[in-house]
């Protein structure tokens, strides 16, 4: 009906597309009616559920397959979490240069080749923990790009007062695949083996980049390719606008500061369920669900508690509910008989804020951000957080080993409490509505 609508809007004597709309109570505007940007969201829809098959699936095949050792598992594990950091600014810089509709395809089509290489090393018997770690880095690494590149072309191809909404969208996705892909990955893999899965894995990145095709906005008007480039300078400038604007500048520190802590907590988390409180690894498998659930209505009304309370005061008490309700995970254990459902309400919690903070800040970061500028901004901040994550899972663990478990957990939700600060001593704390225009003082 609506595309009826749309070809016959032009026609002399019709009525408008949007006052046929309005009498017939349909959606004339907004995300749902943007090509683009649907075509975008179904893209990062099966990239999403792609990438939670791989890190599940991978894994398995090592262990079951090949009886990797723990330390191999854990070189394993460290060559998947590289990339982001190895190849953060690179991939900022070349997402600033250069059309970010061809960079995604790109992605989705490098990780689908070299996924390949899983299946057909099965096939001939060749597989071996190497070739895993080096499709675990080069699939990591094109990930990097395809992120931010889709990041970067959001605001491209939506109204900037239409980002939250948009990041909403794009998050509860991501909510989906996190709740079903490994459970997903996990099933499959006893059905029909691990090489198989990822087999089927590189074919949903062809998926994507068939979304990614069909987008028809044209990037040339968006941004001016530098005339000299310089990569170094480049990423300099990418780090001095997320630093020299107080608002990234307060962002960005207190997600990096979530990061620490959320990982501090993470790093001995299971440990903390299995060893001391009991839980089955069925009972854990409900609790990161519930995670997942938790995330996704986090990303639904995310938008709406920034309308209504403002942005800034919305990101304070967003982190604040995180460790807020995290406390509950190591008071769980002085009532053993209700370990999981408290457990599982406080994951259901905290990722319901979790998911709040993160859109906000994405949302507000993009729409303070010149076009052209987007791409090494977002890469830098991906490069500290990330960082910030490794880190905390080294201290997570070293405090844990020293300490106690428990101690782990109180020292991350301390950190979840001090992540507002960063924002409550800001002029972010004031922002009330998501800024229409980029900080000008950004682009001098």
């Amino acid at each position: 009906m609506v595309r009826f609508l749309q070809r016959r809007q032009s026609a002399p004597g019709l009525p408008s597309l949007q006052s046929i709309g309005r009498r017939l109570r349909l959606p004339t505007t907004g995300l749902w009616l943007n090509r683009d940007f649907m075509n975008l969201w179904g893209a990062e829809t099966v990239s999403q559920f792609g990438s939670q098959i791989t890190p599940v699936a991978i894994p398995l095949l090592a262990a079951l397959t090949l009886d990797a050792t723990p330390f191999q598992m854990g070189l394993l594990a460290t060559t998947g979490g590289l990339p982001v950091l190895l190849f953060g600014f690179i991939a900022g810089a070349w997402v600033d240069r250069l059309r970010r509709k061809p960079i995604m395809m790109a992605a989705d089509i490098g990780r689908a080749i070299v996924l390949l290489a899983i299946p057909l090393a099965a096939l001939f018997d060749v597989l071996s923990i190497p070739l895993l770690m080096a499709v675990s880095l080069l699939v990591g690494a094109q990930t990097v790009m395809f992120n931010a590149a889709y990041v970067s072309i959001l605001p491209t191809l939506v109204d900037r007062v239409q980002l939250a909404d948009a990041n909403g969208k794009l998050y509860s996705s991501m909510s989906l695949a996190q709740v079903a892909g490994p459970a997903l990955a996990g099933s499959l893999v006893a059905w029909i083996t691990a090489p198989v899965v990822i087999l089927i894995d590189s074919i949903t990145f062809l998926w994507s980049g068939l979304f990614i095709k069909r987008i028809r906005h044209d990037e040339r008007a968006d941004f001016e390719r530098p005339v000299e480039r310089h990569f170094w300078r480049e990423v300099r400038e990418g780090l001095h606008a997320l630093f020299s604007s107080p608002v990234l500048r307060a962002t960005t520190l207190s997600t990096a500061t979530i990061n620490l802590a959320g990982y501090m907590f993470l790093s001995v988390y299971v440990l903390y369920m299995t060893n001391e409180l009991g839980l089955s690894a069925t009972g854990v498998g409900f609790v990161y669900a519930s995670g997942g659930v938790g995330a996704l209505i986090g990303s639904v009304i995310a938008p709406r508690l920034a309308k209504r309370f403002g942005v800034g005061h919305t990101l304070v008490w967003a982190a604040v509910a995180q460790g807020a309700f995290g406390v509950t995970v190591p008071l769980a254990i002085v009532v053993p008989d209700y370990a999981l459902p408290l457990v599982v309400f406080a994951e259901f919690m905290q990722w319901l804020w979790l998911v709040v903070f993160f859109i906000n800040v994405l949302s507000l970061r993009q729409s303070i951000t010149p076009n052209r500028l987007q791409g090494r901004v977002a890469a830098s901040n991906q490069v500290l957080t990330g960082g910030m994550a490794l880190v905390g899972s080294f201290l997570g663990g070293t405090i844990g080993s020293v300490f106690s478990v428990q101690a782990s957990l109180i020292a991350g939700i301390v950190g979840m409490f001090l992540a507002a600060f960063w924002v409550l001593f800001s002029p972010a704390i004031h922002i009330r509505e998501m800024p229409t225009e980029p900080d000008a003082a950004l682009d001098g």
